[in-house]
């Protein structure tokens, strides 16, 4: 993917978000949840759980995963994918700190 066609927009900072939590952002209609993992790696996916579109963001965050809290669909904060049996996957965006601002690759 050519990294010059991404536009980093500043989402705020490393302690807006809570760790083995999420702080969502919108882009548009979409909304977009950004993850924390304990030991402070982020993750970005589309707030939308693959099964009945329900709020990862409000989810429990665990062992690079967060699980929804609809149905327990467990989605890797990495790919986006469902783990398990379960199938489907969230959108995923890429996310980097600079200093401690948090920027959003859309």
């Amino acid at each position: 993917m050519n990294m010059q066609s991404k536009t980093w927009i500043e989402v705020g900072t490393l302690n807006d978000i809570p760790r083995q939590g999420a702080r969502c952002v919108k882009n548009g209609e979409m909304t977009i949840a950004i993850f924390r993992t304990t030991d402070d790696r982020l993750f970005a996916l589309e707030d939308k759980c693959p099964h009945k579109n329900g709020p990862l963001s409000d989810g429990i965050v665990h062992d690079g995963c967060v699980t929804c809290p609809l149905h327990n669909w467990v989605i890797s904060l990495e790919t986006g994918a469902a783990q398990g049996a379960d199938e489907g996957m969230s959108l995923t965006f890429p996310v980097k700190l600079d200093g401690e601002t948090v920027l959003l690759g859309l």
